[in-house]
C-alpha cells in the first residue's frame, strides 16, 4: 500500500502562483510514476502532469505546458506541482496519484493510489 497526502491548495488571483506538495509513504519502492490530476465541478478527472519516480522524464497536458512544473524530492518522498500564471479555468480539486506499473499513463485508471485532494481556486 502507498499513502499519499497533498497540501498547498488555496485561493489565488489570476496570474498568481501556488505550489502543491504530495508526500508518499508506505511501499514507495513500488512507485514508478507520480501524477497530478484535477477535477472541476461537473467535469471528469483530467491528467495534469506526471514524473518518473526514479528518473527525469516529465509529462504535461497541453493546457499547462510552460506554466506548471512537476518535480520530486526522493529523499523526502515528495512530489511538487509548481503552478504559475494561474487562470480561472485552473480551478479544481487537485489530486496526487501513484502508478506502480511500467510506462507512463495519462488516464486516471492507470494509477493505483490516490490522495484526498486539495482545492485550488483561481479568482478572476
Amino acid at each position: 500500500q502507498v499513502q499519499l497526502v497533498e497540501s498547498g491548495g488555496g485561493l489565488v488571483q489570476a496570474g498568481g502562483s501556488l505550489r502543491l506538495s504530495c508526500v508518499a509513504s508506505g511501499r514507495t519502492y513500488s512507485i514508478n510514476y507520480m501524477g497530478w490530476f484535477r477535477q472541476a465541478p461537473g467535469k471528469e478527472r483530467e491528467f495534469v502532469a506526471a514524473i518518473r519516480w526514479s528518473g527525469i522524464s516529465t509529462y504535461y497536458t497541453d493546457s499547462v505546458k510552460g506554466r506548471f512544473t512537476i518535480s520530486r524530492d526522493n529523499a523526502k518522498n515528495t512530489v511538487y506541482l509548481q503552478m504559475n500564471s494561474l487562470k480561472p479555468e485552473d480551478t479544481a480539486v487537485y489530486y496526487c496519484a501513484a502508478r506502480t506499473k511500467v510506462g507512463i499513463a495519462t488516464n486516471a485508471a492507470g494509477y493505483d493510489y490516490w490522495g484526498q485532494g486539495t482545492q485550488v481556486t483561481v479568482s478572476s
